[in-house]
């Protein structure tokens, strides 16, 4: 069962929420400092972490599970965000050049079939971002935050599933490090820089580029055995004698 989108905002609005805003986002905009000109969709709830991306890509979509609930988005200005069936975007194919999915794949009733509609909506060679919750950090656990629901997700797993999807990973990394108590919020920054040294496998949430490739197939030359139909009866040369026919006896 998903989180309410109320609740989601809620929680952004809190100060682990904006630690969690702050070192994700920051994650992302070093993954994508390329995406001037760019089609960017947001998948789950990925909003907190598109402001950054708005001034320099051409378009920037929300799209938000019907289970989720949606809301406005942004306050100002047009409204990009839209309601969706997941495993039915209603987006033509090949359609972003970049999808950045959060708070998506681990209360996803089919996690394979929703990144196989990443697949589709992706343009060739487009990259997507996947937050999860890490499954041996801390967040995954902490049922007052969203990243403490759902399916919680290893390097590893994470790879798999987005293989069997036809995405190919090209990189990772981990973000969110200070534990899920509210008081420690203020130092996020702190336990972000230690952490990532000295404790990297027990940060909270890992982050998954992958990549859309299309090959194009040739058809390999092969020797197949061809069947011959033989006739069912054979004429023979006219100086042989059928061998079935026994010769003449004198009388």
């Amino acid at each position: 069962m998903r989180r309410d989108v109320l609740e989601l905002r809620e929680f952004y609005a809190t100060p682990l929420g904006r630690a969690a805003r702050e070192m994700v986002g920051r994650k992302v905009m070093e993954t994508w400092d390329d995406a001037q000109g760019l089609d960017l969709l947001g998948l789950g709830y990925a909003i907190p972490f598109l402001g950054g991306a708005r001034a320099a890509a051409r378009r920037v979509v929300a799209a938000m599970p019907a289970q989720q609930g949606v809301e406005i988005w942004p306050a100002d200005g047009a409204n990009l965000a839209c309601l969706t069936d997941e495993d039915s975007l209603p987006f033509p194919n090949a359609f972003f050049d970049r999808i950045l999915a959060v708070h998506a794949l681990e209360e996803s009733p089919d996690p394979l079939g929703l990144m196989r509609e990443v697949w589709r909506v992706l343009a060739p060679s487009g990259r997507v971002i996947v937050v999860t919750a890490a499954r041996n950090g801390l967040w995954a656990n902490a049922e007052h935050t969203p990243f403490g629901h759902g399916r919680p997700y290893t390097r590893s797993q994470l790879a798999d599933l987005l293989r069997e999807a036809e995405l190919e990973p090209t990189g990772w990394t981990r973000a969110l490090y200070v534990p899920p108590v509210p008081w420690m919020a203020g130092w996020a920054e702190a336990f972000e820089q230690a952490g990532s040294r000295l404790w990297p496998r027990f940060a909270g949430l890992v982050l998954t580029e992958a990549v859309k490739q299309t090959f194009a197939v040739k058809a390999k030359p092969a020797r197949a055995r061809a069947r011959v139909a033989r006739p069912g009866l054979t004429p023979l040369p006219a100086n042989r004698a059928p061998a079935s026919r026994a010769p003449a006896r004198e009388v």
